[in-house]
């Protein structure tokens, strides 16, 4: 009797890289002779397998290294006007574009039966579009080039742009700030059209999930399929060590070795002048506050630190702390979707 798709993508996480690889590809692609996973889990163990091996992946030429795109539904959008025109009749004048975390993709922000993002659209009419990018690279590579795929996204939008605003989940919140980063020195144009920058629990002072696992563990136990790849954890992506501390430039990483964990060697990145700026952090049920949501503690998640150099200058007003509320939960909280709303309102 052939094994379910589960057991196979158990087992084959069970051995080594060299043997897991070749018995993923069969189960990941479509169309193929073995009994394919189902398309939501399928892009659910393509994002997690490219969280905890991304730079692998991506250093070999896998075919399983999946790229930097924004879609809709799942599906690329192809970056020229008439071709987005075509894709997505409902454009308009407000774009959100929306950044997922570590080890998760686009489709992950429904979670519960809410979307942000569909939420947004339907309360401010906002037009959203999905990042979907390979987690286990380093943030500053996928700040590069996030920016250089926004500034193709607005000048090829089909309609005028009156609003234009980013929410960032997690890691996506540190992948939006390296893209504002690298945006603002190659003098890209839609660093200065962004209006808002939402954060919602990014590390932006680092994760415990870099040194102990444990989060790790809970972003992929949250997902059908991938909950066996949290063996994989100790092999460190090059995004999971950047994590570490909250690195977003090349230099936090470059002539150093990246698995040494003692010292903060970052260079700091002050939040961009320009759009309002927020951050919303999470924290546990019955827990001091300080524990944050469980994978993010609550001064990283709001840009505080005991240096003032360090310090993200979040407004206060521009702060919220959403109690009872995990890392994941952050998706699917009406409170977070209230206040975001609230925020983006203005």
């Amino acid at each position: 009797m052939r094994a379910s798709p589960r057991c196979r993508v158990t087992r084959a996480v069970g051995g080594s890289v060299d043997t897991l690889l070749p018995v993923l590809a069969p189960l990941l692609a479509p169309g193929g002779a073995a009994p394919a996973l189902p398309s939501p889990e399928r892009e659910a163990v393509l994002a997690a397998l490219n969280g905890v091996l991304g730079d692998r992946l991506a250093r070999t030429a896998n075919p399983l290294a999946i790229g930097m795109a924004l879609r809709r539904d799942g599906r690329a959008l192809v970056l020229r006007r008439d071709a987005l025109a075509a894709a997505l009749p409902d454009a308009g004048e407000r774009v959100l574009v929306l950044v997922h975390g570590l080890c998760m993709n686009d489709l992950q922000w429904r979670r519960d039966g809410h979307d942000h993002g569909a939420a947004l659209a339907a309360a401010l009419g906002f037009t959203p579009l999905y990042l979907h990018y390979p987690s286990g690279l380093h943030v500053s590579t996928n700040g590069r080039a996030l920016a250089n795929l926004l500034e193709q996204l607005l000048a090829q939008w089909p309609r005028p742009i009156a609003r234009f605003a980013i929410v960032g989940h997690s890691m996506g919140g540190l992948v939006a700030r390296s893209a504002l980063h690298y945006g603002r020195a190659a003098g890209r144009h839609w660093v200065d059209r962004l209006d808002d920058f939402a954060c919602l629990g990014t590390p932006h002072h680092g994760a415990p999930l870099e040194r102990a696992g444990q989060g790790l563990h809970m972003l992929l136990d949250a997902t059908p399929y991938a909950g066996p790849f949290g063996r994989l954890a100790k092999l460190r992506s090059a995004g999971i060590t950047d994590l570490r501390h909250g690195s977003v430039v090349d230099e936090d990483w470059l002539n150093a070795d990246r698995f040494e964990s003692a010292t903060d060697r970052r260079q700091p990145v002050p939040l961009p002048t320009g759009p309002r700026c927020f951050a919303l952090a999470g924290t546990l049920a019955g827990a001091g506050k300080a524990l944050g949501d469980g994978l993010v503690p609550l001064a990283s998640a709001l840009g505080k630190h005991r240096l003032a150099r360090r310090t993200l200058g979040f407004a206060p007003s521009h702060q919220r702390v959403v109690a009872d509320t995990n890392h994941l939960q952050l998706l699917s909280s009406a409170a977070v979707f209230e206040q975001l709303r609230a925020w983006l309102r203005h």
